[in-house]
């Protein structure tokens, strides 16, 4: 019987640690969100993986894919810009070497 007792204290201990850690309120949430379906979805598993991944690490690494973004954005208009104005440079020097090559 002691042997029950120290099972009840560790599953007690991890009770806590999930209650605490925000495992449990996150778990209900999905399982509420489940229910709540009209349509349940095929596999279940499925769903609980996708609604428990998009609370947390998705979120930031969805920020650091926007930041990411936003620079390549800038860099590719710098890099259309820059390639506009090499080529209305280039255009000043192909008219006068197409007609002095024509002669």
């Amino acid at each position: 019987m002691a042997h029950t007792g120290g099972s009840e204290s560790k599953r007690e201990q991890f009770r806590r640690y999930l209650e605490k850690t925000g495992v449990m309120d996150g778990l209900t949430n999905v399982l509420i969100s489940l229910y709540e379906e009209t349509e349940k979805p095929n596999n279940a598993l499925d769903f609980i993986k996708s609604h428990l991944g998009a609370a947390g690490v998705e979120s930031a690494e969805t920020e650091a894919l926007r930041l990411e973004l936003a620079e390549l954005m800038q860099k590719c208009n710098m890099l259309m810009e820059e390639n506009k104005e090499l080529k209305n440079r280039l255009l000043q020097y192909k008219p006068a070497n197409e007609d002095g090559g024509a002669e």
